[in-house]
């Protein structure tokens, strides 16, 4: 918080700051027993009839009353980030599209429109890295005609949390009654200490998804246009830890993608009653080892937020959250599968 000279708590932004990462302490409204005032940082989205907005790093928006500012000030965009491969916003939101390619794009100035038959929200959403050429309005309009062409409801894929997120963007997409849905993280780690975790194992390394690979998966009934999305990328590896003769699955299963020096993980998944023998491990340290090989150094994934087994899981690998991305669905448009 800044103090003035005279040691007095002041407000040191303005309206003019929007867009700028702020650290605001404020009253609260109905306070319990000792507790008056509450601590907010995130990015100033707006400062509108006596009312700021204030995104947080997870995205969540804090609504603050100007009448209840005691202190604030604009601090730097994001913390130097203490371990962990450095990598700015747009690199890894361009690495992450990569990986998990759509049938069918298009471009709209900056942002890419994406669309793979409604398989992933990934897959069937507005990539907005940049300027769309138009006004937001003819931009969202031009979205939604896209999408309702191709029988889907239109996503727009945002982020918060690291220097060149967009929370501007989310705020204004709120504003017209977008709805977020499925809050995720991207994660980055170094990549030599996964291929550390295991010994070498009966981990075998295919690059298509076979029948039994898709037999673990979790996206039952997986159509040609899926197959299209799981086997695109610049190399993609399936992993594979076979289960039982008796067993209708394999026991575990991962697949990733190399792309320079990243190497993506995604799809780790192991039988529900072999869980906590090491086997998610063993998959990613062989997919590790592999990207080694081709040259990677740095390592990538996405969790959602509430997957704390899976959280706790990768912390323990080394992984920390790099930034928050969230799926904007239009109003009134149906949600297909995550």
């Amino acid at each position: 918080m800044e103090i003035s000279a005279a040691g007095r708590l002041e407000v040191r932004f303005t309206a003019a700051d929007v867009g700028k990462r702020v650290s605001v302490r404020s009253l609260i409204e109905h306070e319990a027993p000792g507790e008056m005032f509450t601590d907010t940082v995130g990015v100033l989205t707006s400062w509108d009839k006596g009312v700021l907005l204030i995104t947080r790093k997870s995205g969540e928006s804090v609504r603050i009353a100007e009448s209840a500012l005691v202190a604030g000030k604009v601090v730097p965009a994001a913390p130097a980030r203490r371990r962990g491969p450095a990598a700015s916003y747009e690199e890894l939101a361009r690495v992450a599209a990569r990986a998990w390619a759509p049938v069918e794009s298009e471009r709209l100035g900056d942002w890419e429109l994406r669309a793979a038959s409604g398989f992933t929200r990934r897959a069937n959403s507005v990539l907005p890295l940049g300027d769309p050429g138009v006004s937001l309005d003819e931009a969202l309009g031009a979205v939604r005609r896209w999408y309702g062409e191709r029988g889907l409801p239109a996503y727009v894929q945002t982020a918060t949390g690291a220097e060149g997120t967009q929370e501007l963007l989310c705020a204004e997409l709120e504003e017209r009654g977008w709805v977020r849905e499925v809050t995720a993280e991207m994660w980055v780690g170094p990549l030599a200490p996964v291929a550390d975790l295991a010994e070498p194992s009966e981990v075998v390394l295919s690059r298509e998804a076979d029948e039994a690979w898709l037999a673990r998966y979790q996206r039952k009934g997986v159509s040609e246009v899926a197959l299209r999305v799981l086997g695109a990328g610049p190399s993609v590896w399936f992993a594979t830890v076979p289960g039982s003769a008796e067993a209708a699955a394999p026991a575990a299963i991962g697949r990733c993608v190399v792309d320079g020096r990243w190497a993506g993980f995604a799809a780790v998944e192991v039988d529900p009653e072999l869980r906590r023998q090491g086997l998610g491990t063993a998959v990613m340290a062989a997919l590790a080892r592999r990207a080694l090989d081709e040259g990677a150094s740095a390592a990538w994934l996405q969790v959602e937020a509430e997957n704390e087994g899976a959280r706790a899981l990768y912390a323990g690998m080394g992984f920390i959250a790099h930034h928050a991305y969230h799926h904007y669905r239009e109003p009134d448009g149906r949600a297909p599968g995550r």
